[in-house]
């Protein structure tokens, strides 16, 4: 019977290769293929043929509350800023990222597989005198391919 309802999408976890913290929203988990259109001139018909190209993936937003002491976002982009400046070697900076959707059970009913993804962005929180809401950063990744497990 529980398989006659679609899955609510806010129990997951990331497991991203640091602590283990909780986030409190991830989006970007896109996958296209782009479109290769052809057509020779010999042809009888008047039209272009379409057959697929290359995969193209969504860059990764993970959101999370801020915390007193940890800086584990901003340290891991630090990694690819030294990397550019010579001070760093390898793919030290890229890491595999694993996102889960939870059932009841806290067991993983559809998984999302990220490949050699890596911070380009991290955005702070806004802040406002009168506000009453928690501080949230992000921080937006590349990376190099996603799969999707729906077991």
């Amino acid at each position: 019977m529980a398989a006659d309802y679609p899955l609510p999408k806010f129990h997951f976890q990331v497991d991203w290769g640091g602590a283990k913290i909780g986030f409190t929203e991830v989006s970007g988990l896109d996958v296209e293929t782009e479109v290769i259109e052809y057509r020779h001139g010999a042809s009888a018909e008047y039209f272009k043929t379409k057959q697929p190209g290359m995969q193209k993936f969504s860059n990764i937003t993970l959101k999370r509350g801020t915390f007193q002491s940890d800086n584990e976002f901003y340290d891991w982009w630090k990694q690819t800023y030294f990397l550019q400046e010579g001070n760093s070697t390898g793919s030290k900076f890229r890491r595999d990222i694993t996102i889960s959707l939870l059932n009841e059970n806290h067991e993983p009913v559809v998984v999302w597989k990220i490949k050699n993804a890596w911070p380009i962005k991290i955005q702070s929180t806004d802040l406002k005198a009168d506000g009453n809401e928690i501080a949230i950063e992000s921080m937006e990744l590349v990376h190099e391919g996603l799969t999707i497990q729906n077991d």
